[in-house]
């Protein structure tokens, strides 16, 4: 970096503003009698985008918190940091180079996708249940081990897609039997601290996993072939620039944006399932009756819904969505037995920064997380500093979540499930 001062002074300047901002826009709120749930974040956006000129503003106006609000402000404040770090360092590769900013962008939008994918299995097994799954990350491994020795074992040359649709089935039968033999009492009061006995069980049922696979198939790499090749193809075919160009494992946008067969494929099928997922949950009465469970279960039974049937169904749900992230990047990534425990902490994260909860919180919460790793390893001008930063931008977002809104993007105070209970 060749201004450093520069960065780290303006970074400084926003984060003591903010943190002013924070604490005194979240008292004026309280002394006005107002809504306070985003009044810490719109007085740390405003203090960091704006400075003292930004909190006189929101301390004199106290208006009303929205979407539009927090959003701008926040957008507003990235944009400054942004600005800031183009002076500061203005022979980065982020800053010279459009196209490598937008192949960054687009990678991290598809990574985000298939990470807001995974999390929403975790979601809905904790708006329903109330509990937290540990096992969420061997899920996702056993959906990528079974599709491997569907495809390259037990049947090689067999349709994939064959291999993807057993790994399902068989992770929602696993999470449907595992809901009915240790969950189940939770909902009876045979349990006298039912929260802390689901993060155990599930703690289990993810060591059980792990070393119960790695002792069948060992702990050596395993990975499947590509499940989709494109044609070799251009279009226009005789422009300069040429706007798409395939090869048999990758597709080139406008000669600067590469995208892999593998990611593409897992990313345009999760929001494929996404948008199915958001059908059942939304016009049928089998959705209807899960999101009635996750507001208000005994409400729930009052109207004749089987609150039980209603939760192993999200368990296994829950579960079949995690397997069926892992059997789509199989294709791109090798695969051990301990390849689940980045994944879940990634899908922990997402979850608490969209909202406990949170279907749609989950989904953007991803896309969010995957467009930071993205900007992160992009701009950091080692490569090797770059990847092992990696988790560490997840740790930051998600500690100024719990800062500035604990209860997420998009989450509520209460629900159904076992909250609150034991």
């Amino acid at each position: 970096m060749e201004f450093p001062l520069l960065f780290w002074g303006v970074l400084a300047w926003m984060i003591f503003w903010g943190v002013a901002g924070s604490i005194l826009i979240k008292r004026r709120y309280l002394a006005r009698d107002l809504d306070t749930s985003n009044a810490a974040f719109i007085g740390t956006m405003a203090g960091a985008s704006l400075g003292p000129v930004g909190l006189a503003a929101v301390w004199a106006a106290t208006p009303r918190t929205s979407v539009y609000l927090t959003t701008s402000l926040a957008l507003l404040t990235v944009l400054i940091i942004a600005v800031t770090f183009s002076f500061a360092d203005p022979d980065n590769i982020c800053v010279v180079s459009g196209g490598f900013v937008a192949s960054q962008f687009v990678n991290g939008l598809i990574i985000g996708i298939i990470y807001g994918f995974m999390a929403l299995g975790l979601s809905l097994i904790f708006s329903i249940l109330g509990v937290v799954s540990f096992a969420h990350g061997e899920f996702y491994m056993i959906g990528g081990m079974l599709v491997y020795f569907i495809t390259e074992v037990w049947f090689p040359g067999i349709n994939p897609l064959m291999g993807v649709l057993g790994a399902c089935l068989v992770a929602f039968l696993l999470g449907a039997v595992f809901e009915r033999l240790m969950l189940t009492p939770m909902y009876h009061g045979k349990i006298d601290r039912p929260i802390e006995y689901g993060i155990l069980v599930t703690f289990g049922l993810a060591f059980t996993l792990q070393y119960f696979v790695q002792a069948l198939v060992g702990a050596n790499p395993v990975k499947a072939q590509r499940f989709l090749e494109f044609p070799r193809w251009r279009f226009p075919a005789e422009a300069d620039p040429i706007w798409i160009k395939t090869s048999r494992g990758s597709m080139t946008l406008f000669e600067q944006v590469t995208i892999s067969s593998p990611r593409f494929t897992a990313a345009i099928t999760c929001i494929l399932v996404l948008l199915a997922l958001l059908f059942l949950m939304h016009r049928t009465w089998t959705g209807k009756a899960l999101r009635a469970v996750s507001q208000d279960r005994e409400a729930a039974a009052i109207t004749g819904i089987n609150p039980n049937t209603m939760n192993m169904l999200a368990f296994a749900l829950g579960g079949m969505i995690a397997a069926l992230a892992g059997a789509l990047l199989v294709q791109a990534f090798s695969w051990l037995p301990q390849v689940g425990a980045i994944p879940a902490m990634r899908s922990f994260v997402i979850v608490v920064l969209g909202g406990l909860g949170s279907l749609p919180g989950a989904f953007i919460g991803g896309i969010m997380v995957g467009l930071v790793e993205a900007a992160g390893t992009g701009c950091v001008p080692d490569a090797q500093k770059a990847a092992s930063y990696i988790p560490a931008y997840g740790m930051i977002v998600l500690t100024l979540t719990l800062l500035l809104r604990p209860t997420g993007m998009f989450g509520r105070r209460f629900a159904g499930g076992m909250h609150g209970k034991g």
